[in-house]
């Protein structure tokens, strides 16, 4: 591929783009857009803002100038710093906040590399805006070319003041994508393009897709491994194992370049792949930052032999310390395991900005008594939080009675 000189030096200092350069450069992903156009089956716009570790979460929502504020301070901080990213945590093009982003950094850090991650559907009416703002990067999640395959992941697709759903609205998000594709490409910019694995959903039609979009003059492919998540339609969907994933790789790669590094990203990530350091950094003087914190002091001491489990069935560790519907509390001295009461999770109300920081504090309240917690996954922030007060985090899957006491080793 005949790549333009004047990107040739930003692509060598793209972790993402390049493999060799993510053990070097670091990247910032601005979490400046909250707003989404399209509903996918295996993502969770309730809980957006629920300190997992996957993409599409995040702590919290900036506005630009804080955004701003915050490149500056992880600059000075992470001199390695090269890529400022905006990937969520909903679709950067359905907000006017990205491009107010990229503009202010743009002119205040001229060296710094802008990329923008996108599902494709606004991608023809902005990619001359996004490339006039100085972004060179793209990245399109583009799960298909069948439509009926579209149709089964892709749950609704706002078009114009206009909801879609069905091989309609896929067929309306493809044809955008392709062209947008397209016109970022003829525009000199470098094209990745996510795919997200589904088995027995679109596992068979990734080969031709690839084929496909490499033909589009697309630099990159990046298979994914679909992330079942709790609320959504594909929430009982398996994921792809390791091996299935590699195949499929091995397979597309004769047909272009595969991004193998990928640690699917939170839109709030920090530092080197593989090494997030946005929890460092989610309290910064003149960000505007310090009312997304929590303040919580325990009014009780712990008691170093309860242990709270986030798990949904009393069986498996199987939920994330955002998201649990109920922990249940057991006592145990590292050999026996003596359940005692099961604490009740409140998810009704909406989990962001304010809302999401009462939720986080509600249940970090609730087991105060609890030296240690046990849960799937846990963002950086309430991560922290607990780190601070004492309680000490496990973070595993399986059997609950033998993560209790594996706890105590």
């Amino acid at each position: 591929m005949d790549i333009p000189e004047n990107i040739k030096k930003a692509l060598s200092e793209h972790p993402c783009f390049c493999e060799d350069a993510h053990h070097s450069f670091a990247r910032m992903h601005l979490p400046v857009a909250p707003r989404c156009n399209i509903q996918c089956n295996y993502c969770n716009r309730k809980f957006d803002c629920s300190n997992e570790s996957r993409p599409g979460v995040t702590s919290v929502v900036l506005e630009p100038q804080q955004a701003l504020q915050k490149v500056k301070a992880v600059k000075e901080a992470i001199p390695q710093l090269s890529v400022i990213g905006i990937a969520g945590p909903g679709d950067p093009l359905a907000n006017e906040a990205t491009f107010e982003s990229l503009e202010l950094i743009g002119k205040e850090m001229p060296g710094l590399t802008l990329c923008v991650s996108t599902n494709g559907l606004a991608l023809p009416d902005c990619a001359q805006r996004l490339y006039d703002l100085g972004v060179r990067f793209v990245t399109v999640t583009m799960n298909c070319m069948d439509p009926k395959i579209g149709a089964k992941i892709y749950d609704a697709v706002v078009f114009d003041g206009k909801k879609y759903s069905g091989v309609e609205g896929a067929e309306i998000l493809r044809d955008r994508q392709i062209d947008g594709i397209k016109k970022c490409v003829a525009l000199g910019m470098l094209v990745k393009i996510n795919i997200v694995m589904i088995p027995d959903i679109n596992d068979s039609h990734i080969p031709d897709l690839v084929a496909y979009v490499r033909s589009l003059g697309i630099y990159m492919v990046n298979i994914l491994p679909l992330i079942p998540v709790e609320g959504t339609k594909f929430s009982d969907l398996r994921a792809p194992t390791p091996l299935e994933r590699r195949d499929m790789m091995d397979r597309c790669g004769l047909d272009g370049r595969m991004m193998r590094h990928c640690r699917q990203c939170r839109a709030d990530a920090i530092g080197l792949l593989g090494q997030d350091r946005s929890a460092e950094f989610a309290n910064i003087e003149g960000c505007g930052l310090k009312d997304s914190r929590i303040n919580v002091t325990f009014e009780t001491e712990h008691d170093e032999s309860k242990v709270a489990v986030a798990t949904s069935d009393g069986k498996n560790v199987n939920s994330g310390f955002g998201n649990a519907s109920e922990f249940r509390i057991y006592a145990t001295d590292g050999n026996t395991v003596r359940f005692l009461k099961t604490v009740a999770v409140d998810r009704s109300g909406s989990v962001a900005g304010k809302d999401h920081r009462d939720h986080i504090e509600s249940i970090i309240r609730q087991l105060e008594d609890c030296g240690t917690v046990i849960v799937e996954e846990i963002g950086p922030m309430p991560s922290k939080i607990l780190s601070e007060l004492g309680v000490r985090v496990v973070i595993t899957q399986g059997d609950v009675n033998e993560a209790v006491r594996k706890s105590k080793e």
